[in-house]
């Protein structure tokens, strides 16, 4: 269990003052031109010993990230994106870092954009969040004002400029490269890679997108040292995670913990259990709507990380648990999670465009059970085609749902074709 001395996140709750006064109380811009002083390609070392792996859901080495943008600084400028456009259902942490913790994330920007040769850095912040970006804003201007950003920031030599760009709430924005073209005021579509981003970003120069939880967990690391963030959660999964805990549990939330802590461990000492004790629990999508599907047997004994999610076919995600107890339409809820990836697909690549549609189509027919049992065959080929042959994982998000259900639960969707099929027979008798 994390210790309190252990947390990153003090306000997570919002009990305290998130302005820059109070922030300044619980720790953070302490010290933060001495860290700059390191100099750029120490920051990076340091973040790459810390063993920090994306907090948005692919869970790549942060440090290694930082360090594919170019070294020197050429005619083109180098930009920091930061993805506050969190739209996976059931994700939540990143609004509470930025309602309740915004100047974590100011200065992490700060910090990150100074250690790859960035002067500029633009938040993007998902449209629906209103509350949150005006907060967000209002710690922008109280750093400019107290000199901690803007020019010679913190007093140490180096200009810096901090924008929020508020997007219009479309999912497909939370993939870097379509949340780059938003940003310079087109489409959101993504990007065909190569060239990626730290080549060929943002107006074309040299980008780094990150989600607000890894930037925001840099100031602590840098301060307290990458062996003391190492030393947190397992092997190849270390530190410590904001987790959202929502569905079918006595008190949903949102709570900071250690990676690797066993799923029942977590659900039960801070999500209050599942509704109607352990026992009553059908399944969990351990990391946000678009990672398979876990029955009980799998959560039992899983331990919430990257790689461990992983070896039971599924995935940490963005950390987002959805618990399903027995009362669940397990079916129903896949079909649900399946029209909403149809909706939101940008309908640039086939696969995705039209497979989206017929995935949604055959899911509300398996609802009543009106199909034939080789269907289900069928529709796990058709999430074969989808999956992998997308220019983003838009079309992996809409198809590993559905194959979770099938490895899962395929005798859930056989008893209700069975049931649809004696239902009609008894009807015309």
């Amino acid at each position: 269990m994390l210790s309190d001395k252990d947390r990153i996140f003090t306000n997570l709750y919002g009990q305290h003052d998130w302005r820059v006064a109070g922030a300044r109380r619980r720790g953070d811009w302490d010290g933060t031109a001495a860290i700059m002083a390191r100099g750029r390609e120490a920051i990076v070392e340091e973040m790459k010993a810390s063993g920090l792996r994306g907090r948005g859901g692919a869970g790549f080495p942060t440090g290694m990230k930082w360090s594919f943008m170019p070294k020197e600084i050429g005619p083109r400028p180098h930009y920091l994106v930061v993805n506050a456009d969190e739209s996976e259902p059931g994700t939540c942490k990143d609004r509470d870092i930025l309602r309740y913790d915004p100047h974590k994330l100011v200065e992490g920007c700060l910090l990150a954009s100074f250690a790859m040769g960035a002067h500029a850095c633009y938040i993007y912040v998902r449209g629906e969040f209103y509350n949150e970006a005006l907060h967000l804003q209002a710690a922008i201007d109280e750093a400019y004002e107290a000199g901690l950003i803007g020019r010679n920031a913190c007093g140490s030599g180096w200009d810096f400029d901090l924008y929020v760009h508020r997007g219009a709430g479309a999912y497909i924005c939370g993939e870097e490269t379509a949340l780059i073209e938003s940003l310079e005021g087109k489409k959101g579509m993504p990007r065909l890679k190569p060239p990626f981003p730290a080549a060929v970003g943002l107006y074309g120069c040299p980008t780094t997108v990150n989600n607000v939880e890894s930037i925001a967990v840099a100031p602590t690391i840098l301060r307290r040292g990458a062996a003391w963030f190492s030393a947190l959660g397992r092997p190849k999964n270390t530190g410590t995670k904001l987790f959202c805990i929502s569905g079918h549990v006595n008190k949903p939330c949102n709570v900071e913990e250690e990676l690797g802590i066993p799923m029942r461990e977590l659900i039960e000492r801070y999500a209050g259990g599942v509704r109607g004790g352990w026992d009553n629990l059908l399944g969990v999508i351990p990391g946000g709507s678009s990672v398979p599907v876990l029955p009980k047997s799998i959560c039992d004994d899983v331990m919430m990380d990257f790689d461990s999610l992983r070896d039971v076919k599924s995935g940490l995600g963005t950390a987002a648990v959805i618990v399903m107890d027995k009362s669940t339409d397990i079916i129903r809820a896949v079909a649900r999670l399946s029209q909403f990836y149809k909706h939101e697909s940008c309908g640039q690549c086939t696969p995705c465009r039209e497979g989206t549609g017929w995935m949604m189509r055959v899911m509300n027919r398996l609802v009543e059970g009106r199909a034939e049992p080789e269907e289900i065959d069928t529709l796990e080929q058709v999430t074969k085609q989808v999956e992998g042959h997308t220019i983003c994982a838009l079309g992996d998000a809409a198809a590993w749902p559905i194959q979770g259900l099938i490895r899962h639960f395929r005798p859930v969707i056989e008893e209700r074709i069975a049931a649809y099929k004696a239902g009609h027979r008894m009807a015309a008798e």
